[in-house]
């Protein structure tokens, strides 16, 4: 019997380790087929909530922040490059890329929750960062990611140009974070069980098997 599994993914669309996760998560679902029916729910976490519009440089950033050389810098890129590639991902980042602010893509992307295509716009954001090298922070860039996500880009536009859901997404931003959520990609399964981290497909078909065998006994 199929089971309804809800699944609420925290995440930036600037975090490397939340594409990975995102594509584990999207193929142990694949791989468990009719054992859970999900629901994903998309809910925003900034990595960098004070970075200006214009951002900083990748190699900058990670050095100030983690204390990371230019050649660590380049050696954790690869590394992630080869983990998104593992779930099907192409990562462009190079060290000429940069770190942007993310708000105006989390009130997007509640928008898309609303109004559904939210799954679809995460993707199409993912890949304009990570594969194109774009700036989420820039209000053509997301209009595009809307349109080849499926969505009315006129609506999008609007959403973006009228400030709509600042304040739901901070809201839950809060939420989250009174939560204990302090790092992504944090995965929570039916409210009650937490996967973090950019984990690979089998460690999450393990995790997703046995929440489905834990809820089946406990319905009796």
């Amino acid at each position: 019997m199929t089971q309804s599994m809800k699944i609420d993914f925290v995440s930036d669309v600037s975090c490397p380790w939340c594409i990975v996760g995102l594509g584990g998560l999207e193929e142990a679902l694949r791989n468990v087929g009719d054992l859970v029916q999900a629901q994903i729910a998309f809910h925003p976490f900034e990595l960098n909530p004070d970075m200006p519009p214009e951002g900083q440089n990748i190699v900058e950033h990670v050095g100030q922040k983690y204390g990371a050389t230019p050649e660590q810098s380049a050696s954790n890129r690869a590394a992630i490059h080869a983990r998104a590639a593992e779930v099907g991902f192409t990562m462009k980042t190079n060290e000429q890329s940069r770190i942007y602010n993310t708000f105006d893509a989390h009130r997007l992307l509640h928008w898309a929750g609303i109004i559904g295509g939210q799954h679809a716009l995460k993707r199409a954001l993912f890949t304009a960062y990570f594969t194109n090298n774009q700036s989420p922070s820039d209000h053509e860039v997301l209009v595009a990611a809307a349109q080849a996500a499926g969505l009315d880009p006129a609506g999008a536009r609007d959403v973006l140009e009228s400030g709509r859901y600042a304040e739901e997404v901070r809201a839950a931003e809060r939420r989250w974070y009174q939560a204990g959520i302090s790092s992504v990609p944090a995965v929570i399964v039916n409210d009650r069980y937490l996967i973090s981290g950019g984990q690979p497909a089998a460690a999450f078909e393990r995790a997703i098997r046995t929440i489905a065998a834990e809820t089946a006994a406990a319905a009796g």
